[in-house]
């Protein structure tokens, strides 16, 4: 009687384990998304339904909810290199480094620790594979800025799929010496590089290893914001889509995907609130893919959907108890595209009166046509256009990741103003980021946590050692 006991006793603690051990691991990295933008993008969604309230993503609705603090070793406020890191290791470090602590010694990565588990695994993300942020689960270097270097890494690492917009320095070290490109070198290594998803899936099939980036003469820094998508744009659900065809290609023992919603942070740094909603909104249609193999394999999926750090401080009202986070429909494009646009026009034509600019402004931005605009917003808009196209005095306004047009930076403080959104830094703040999770150890996520929870919790919710 005893034995038999024991032996259900092993049984059930058996059967325990097994049904917290994740065979398949998706990690979300939302680049600058805090709880603001993730609250104020289910705002936003339910305003354009008519209602106050919220409309719900994909991503919330998951049974496991907590936050994370996000400072750096170095810093309160932490760089998306060190937090990368962070999220990565499970080790704070200083403010520019990657996959490295204190000291620059080397930091093993949850990715690595899959990979010595015979996981395959993938490393994505909507900007350059080689950003701060997927460059710290596969590379190891003193500095974020170095690019080629950390491009040189990515064979290193060994991994399966790589994916992102493409790579910034090909052909350019860190001390700006001309240096072999790293195509061939990546291909020697044994990876299929494919340009575009056509290019992907006629690859994909012979390929052992594989690196996706867009087509040829995209922009290899990121794939375009979701509010300027055109039609054949490669997008992070189809990134998402693609790594999971490749992972599960011949598969016996699972993988782990980071897949890291880059551009988010992009926006905030602009203080470009409708472009920052719908990136959040883009990185949930990626993570809605991650939940359809989720729902086909729920006793041995974890997904996990977190951020670096917040960026912008945005603020969900600004001096009414009042949001209009609907007028945020009328805006067509990101700023940095009308800030192209409004540059265009200038090297168009040499004289474009204030009329223009206001019909060009109302196609754009709604204002007056569909958004009423008050004598300060208007004062304010029709400075910026004496400034630049009358005086022909123009200074672009330099944020992190854009060279913004003085018109342009004029209109999206307006549509911030009108919007009722608060933004107090055009660079990273110290607020708490949100965790999500559901699937097998997504118990694990529960409360709050540090950053560095973040990838151990991982490692013990898959096994990996």
């Amino acid at each position: 009687m005893k034995r038999l006991m024991y032996v259900l006793l092993f049984v059930l603690l058996a059967g325990t384990v097994y049904a917290q051990q994740a065979k398949y691991v998706f990690y979300f990295i939302g680049d600058g998304m805090g709880v603001n933008q993730v609250n104020g993008t289910e705002m936003y969604l339910a305003e354009q339904e008519g209602r106050i309230g919220v409309k719900p993503l994909l991503f919330t609705t998951f049974p496991v909810a907590g936050m994370a603090t996000t400072f750096s070793a170095t810093n309160s406020v932490t760089d998306s290199s060190a937090a990368g890191t962070a999220l990565a290791t499970g080790a704070k470090t200083y403010n520019g480094a990657i996959g490295m602590d204190d000291d620059k010694n080397v930091l093993q990565t949850v990715a690595e620790k899959a990979k010595k588990a015979g996981k395959k695994v993938g490393v994505t993300t909507s900007v350059s594979v080689d950003h701060a942020t997927p460059a710290a689960f596969y590379a190891h270097q003193p500095n974020r800025n170095m690019y080629y270097e950390i491009a040189l890494d990515l064979p290193k690492a060994g991994f399966d799929f790589y994916a992102g917009g493409g790579f910034l320095k090909p052909t350019t070290t860190a001390d700006k010496q001309e240096a072999p490109s790293i195509f061939p070198i990546i291909e020697e290594a044994g990876y299929t590089i494919a340009r575009g998803l056509d290019e992907y899936k006629a690859k994909a099939g012979d390929a052992k290893k594989m690196v996706l980036i867009q087509k040829e003469g995209a922009e290899p820094s990121c794939l375009p914001y979701a509010i300027d998508r055109q039609e054949g744009d490669l997008t992070l659900a189809e990134i998402t889509e693609s790594a999971i065809s490749f992972l599960t290609k011949g598969d016996k023992k699972g993988f782990f995907l980071m897949v890291e919603g880059g551009k988010i942070d992009w926006a905030c740094h602009g203080n470009d609130p409708a472009t920052a909603f719908e990136e959040v909104i883009d990185m949930d249609n990626a993570i809605k893919v991650a939940y359809e193999f989720y729902k086909k394999h729920p006793k041995e999926t974890l997904i996990v959907v977190t951020a670096d750090h917040e960026t912008g401080g945005i603020g969900l009202g600004t001096s009414k108890y009042e949001l209009h986070l609907k007028s945020l429909m009328n805006q067509k494009q990101s700023q940095d595209l009308l800030s192209r646009s409004i540059t265009d026009l200038r090297k168009m034509r040499k004289v474009i009166n204030w009329e223009e600019i206001k019909d060009f402004l109302g196609e754009k931005m709604g204002f007056w046509k569909e958004l009423p605009v008050t004598w300060e917003q208007e004062k304010m808009l029709r400075d910026a256009y004496e400034e630049s196209f009358v005086n022909k005095h123009v200074v672009f306004e330099e944020s992190l990741y854009a060279k913004t047009e003085p018109l342009a930076v004029a209109a999206k403080k307006v549509m911030s103003q009108i919007a009722m959104v608060g933004w107090t830094s055009g660079n990273h703040t110290a607020g708490y980021v949100p965790v999500f999770a559901v699937g097998a150890g997504s118990k694990l996520f529960m409360g709050k946590m540090d950053n560095t929870e973040i990838p151990k919790r991982i490692a013990k919710a898959a096994g990996y050692k």
